[in-house]
């Protein structure tokens, strides 16, 4: 099928795009497949949680959980993540995977799959397509410990990962900061260099090495990925130590072992290598295409550029959102066809050929009602189905955002932080109150029966000050007039800085541009916030007359209300509100037709606040000709109730920030979790109406010092088109508002007062004793002379004695046979499935209790007895699971699940599924 391109500027071309490797293997595979096709995904389960399949043969082989991190480079993989978020349905992510060096049959055959799974969980999954080396944020965030690329292919990767294996040698290259990828290179000093960590894994032991220019954020990263292998590959038998690259005489033993394996080293390590690729940098280039068929050519047609609206997407089409080739993502409406539906991926990569954008290219596929946050956040706005219509307008440049509140107890806010996220309030706004403005660059008290009084021409500094769990807490606005002067501006900061030391840094510092208050700041002044346009508040100051003044009201109660100042003209009215007009004999109240009762009540209250003069009512379309007169004339203004759109809701997104190379970098974080917010790094937590920015104990200062200015270039960037007075909120390590940790789920606020430095785990690893016994044995098998020495990776080709397998079928020990990954690629004679060896121990193999070899639960799980492998005692299938997976599926180890009651054993086993 033939691609043609059209643009808004250019003349439509066209350009043969076919992806021969997924058609021919789109035929070779319909031959294969038979028609009970919903066999291949009878095993999905579709409950909250990470699944892996390989591909071997054409078909989807189950990963076992202790595998899951690991891909070789010579597979294709498929990830399915299923999320259940508070108070939603759940929701799911469809990944394939694609290493370096997999074969085009096998990439065909995991796109395919990956289509017939999504329809087959309904068509709601987000599809997305992921290439070694290029994973996207989501997808490594799966991982948390890292990624760890192997060598080889089916061949080896049809081993079950060993937990108790120590035949093993390997060295691990390992880089990143935030995402952390391994890969295997040559065990040889050669593979070394300055900058970089190493994990030399001989079994026993794990020595990682750390090169001298490496951060401490590495370090602790690598340690982590270190402690991951020894617990889910070696059972947490091994030894973990760690070498310091500059300081190596300090370390022995471990040298001894490495020398060992790797020999003398006669020459200099290498220098430090320089990332392949930085960070990802914010596209603001966002460009909507239709793709629809036309006489059998695929047209690709140029809808719209950013800043997108939700209106263009229509249901009966599908759609490419491209930026600029850092991401294609496919819409496909709820009634497009089903031909349509199903070669969405195929179109994806069609129309990355088509634009010569790199094969790494990250595609997402979604549907109707299903789509991703990061494609939300493409559009201006964004409404979901059956969202419930507000009182508010959307928020825009130069318009006063509006929004709904409801009532809450201030209790309920503080055990349930989601709720105070949501709300945006930290409490119920009954604490103390400060302001000062700036006079002459210093702080001046303001008088507290003026309270809530705001003049465009200051700076306000607004100290709130709260208890929870009997420990104040403080929040310190900082608002900005937009008629203030530079050095009034810069005054306030500094001032922020000196009121921030005397209370040890533990204030909260939020950013309040003049119209973009944010709802805990309108609920602290009780109803009586007034914005005025210009002038000032300062003492013994006379503002110039203006005449008439006329004042918007928004809100429903004293803890959502604000009177903005705009210009007296019949253009400033809204049908939607309340509006005060305030001349020099009288006070207007206008009430619009679209306003609420309690909107009413508030702009009375209001105009009791603004004025002592008389208050005439004015009902709209009843206006008499003074009011009229003082507004300057009579003239069209907004009066379409459609404006009262609620705030629309989007996704939190989290983000790493970086200034580092001079050029604002930004790496997200997806799936977030406390842990993800790091003491050395500057965190951007983006929730749509607030911008938080956490800044670590140990963040670097340059980053520390440039946080504002990110934010504003986020915001600047954004491809929506977002409005860069967004308020900002500046949150330090250790003193985060129920406003920011509500975002995350289980918050746990003692955890960096007990968690362990770099330093200390790096302590607690090394057992002198037990290295130095393992240095001896690695001295007599002199593993470095043998070319690769019969050893490999967990779950990589071993050498003898050979492990015994049982398969589906035969309890019969049976040898394996091994072979090189990088030869030939036999397939297995058995049915498609993880096959397990026995546990083995440094003493030789243990057998399982059963009197055999593990089985792959899979075999065991909800069969009836005739299904089960032949031998298999039906009353005792636990007996036949690994420890791993007897943990995984029981909940409990042998030993305590030996200590129960028979009816409790039996209870657990039922709810296993294997009673």
């Amino acid at each position: 099928m033939d691609y043609r391109i059209e643009t808004k500027n250019e003349k439509s071309w066209q350009k043969e795009t076919a992806w021969p490797p997924l058609r021919r293997t789109q035929h070779k595979f319909s031959r294969m497949m038979s028609d009970d096709s919903k066999d291949t995904f009878r095993n999905v389960k579709q409950k909250p949680g990470l699944q892996m399949w390989t591909i071997n043969n054409m078909q989807m082989v189950p990963v076992p959980a202790q595998a899951f991190g690991n891909f070789f480079e010579g597979d294709c993989y498929i990830i399915l993540y299923i999320s259940q978020n508070k108070g939603s349905a759940q929701t799911a992510d469809i990944h394939y995977w694609i290493g370096n060096t997999s074969s085009q049959d096998e990439q065909g055959a995991a796109a395919i799959y990956v289509t017939q799974l999504d329809e087959y969980l309904g068509g709601s999954p987000v599809q997305h397509r992921e290439v070694q080396g290029y994973e996207s944020p989501r997808f490594k965030g799966y991982f948390k410990n890292g990624l760890i690329y192997k060598k080889g292919g089916v061949a080896s990767g049809f081993k079950h990962v060993d937990t108790n294996a120590y035949n093993v040698l390997r060295l691990l290259h390992v880089r990143g900061r935030k995402h952390v990828t391994a890969t295997e290179v040559e065990v040889s000093w050669n593979s070394f260099n300055k900058g970089d960590i190493f994990l030399l894994d001989v079994g026993k032991a794990i020595v990682q090495w750390n090169g001298p220019q490496s951060n401490r954020r590495e370090k602790l990263k690598a340690v982590l990925l270190a402690q991951d292998i020894r617990d889910r590959e070696r059972g947490g038998r091994a030894q973990i130590g760690v070498v310091e690259g500059g300081d190596e005489a300090d370390s022995p033993e471990l040298m001894k072992i490495m020398m060992s394996v790797l020999g003398q080293r006669t020459g200099q390590i290498k220098e430090a290598i320089p990332d392949d690729k930085p960070d990802e940098v914010q596209n603001s280039s966002v460009r909507l295409y239709h793709v629809f068929e036309n006489s059998g050519n695929l047209v690709v047609q140029e809808v719209a550029t950013q800043p997108l609206t939700q209106d263009l997407l229509r249901s009966s089409d599908c759609y490419i959102a491209d930026q600029k080739g850092s991401c294609v993502m496919v819409w496909k409406g709820k009634s497009a066809t089903k031909e349509e539906r199903r070669e969405a991926l195929n179109r994806a990569l069609g129309f990355i050929k088509a634009k010569n954008y790199p094969t790494s290219t990250k595609v997402e596929v979604m549907a109707e009602g299903g789509e991703s946050a990061m494609f939300k956040h493409l559009f201006k706005s964004w409404r979901e189905k059956g969202q419930t219509q507000g009182l508010g307008t959307t928020y825009s440049v130069g318009k006063i955002a509006k929004v709904d509140q409801v009532k809450f107890d201030v209790m309920e806010l503080h055990a349930r932080p989601e709720l105070a996220a949501k709300q945006r309030m930290v409490d119920d706004a009954s604490g103390d109150v400060k302001v000062w403005r700036i006079e002459n660059l210093e702080l001046a008290d303001v008088d507290p029966s003026t309270y809530g009084q705001f003049y465009g021409g200051d700076c306000y500094l607004v100290l709130y000050t709260y208890q929870r769990s009997n420990q104040p807490q403080y929040v310190l606005y900082m608002w900005q007039g937009c008629h203030a002067t530079k050095d009034e501006i810069t005054a306030s900061a500094y001032q922020a800085v000196n009121i921030d030391n005397k209370y040890n840094g533990t204030p909260v510092q939020v950013r309040v541009v003049m119209g973009k208050e944010p709802r805990h700041f309108l609920a602290i002044f009780k109803g009586k916030l007034i914005i005025f346009e210009g002038g000032t508040g300062k003492p013994g100051v006379v503002n110039p007359e203006k005449g008439a003044r006329l004042f918007q009201v928004r809100g429903t109660n004293e803890l959502n209300t604000k009177a903005t100042e705009v210009m007296a003209r019949a253009t400033s009215l809204n049908t939607n509100d309340v509006f005060l007009l305030k001349t020099n004999q009288i006070c207007y109240l206008w009430y619009g037709k679209g306003c609420s009762g309690d909107e009413r009540v508030m702009g009375r209250a209001m105009s009791d606040v603004l004025s002592k003069q008389d208050k005439q009512v004015v009902m709209e379309g009843q206006e008499p000709a003074e009011f009229w007169v003082a507004l300057g004339g009579k003239a069209p203004y907004a009066s379409d109730k459609r404006l009262q759109r609620e705030e629309p809701p989007h996704s939190p997104r989290l983000f790493e920030c970086s200034n580092q190379t001079g050029r604002f970098r930004m790496t997200e974080v997806d799936d977030f979790a406390q842990c993800d917010l790091d003491e050395e790094d500057v965190m951007l937590l983006d929730t749509w109406e607030e911008i938080f920015l956490w800044v670590g104990n140990l963040a670097n200062q340059y980053e520390t010092k440039e946080a504002w200015n990110s934010a504003q270039e986020y915001l600047r960037t954004h491809p929506a088109g977002r409005d860069p007075d967004t308020p900002t909120i500046f949150v330090k390590q250790g003193y985060e508002p129920p406003t920011f940790t509500g975002w995350f789920n289980a918050w746990d606020p003692h955890k960096w007062s007990g968690g362990n430095s770099y330093e200390e785990m790096k302590k607690k690893l090394t057992d002198a004793a037990s290295l130095s016994q393992i240095a001896v044995e690695l001295s007599n098998t002199n593993l470095n002379k043998s070319p690769g020495g019969g050893y490999g990776a967990p779950g990589g080709p071993v050498s003898s004695p050979p492990p015994v397998y049982r398969v589906h079928g035969d309890l019969s020990p049976k040898p394996s046979t091994p072979s090189s990954p990088s030869t030939q690629r036999p397939q297995p004679s058995v049915s498609p499935s993880y096959i397990f060896s026995p546990s083995v121990t440094a003493g030789g193999s243990r057998l399982s209790s059963a009197g055999g070899q593990y089985l792959d639960p899979q075999l065991l799980i909800n069969k009836s007895p005739s299904e089960l492998p032949q031998g298999v005692d039906p009353s005792q299938r636990e007996e036949y699971l690994s420890d791993v997976d007897f943990e995984n599926l029981l909940g409990t180890s042998r030993l305590d699940f030996q200590r129960l009651p028979k009816w409790r054993q039996n209870d657990l086993k039922k709810k296993a599924g294997l009673f």
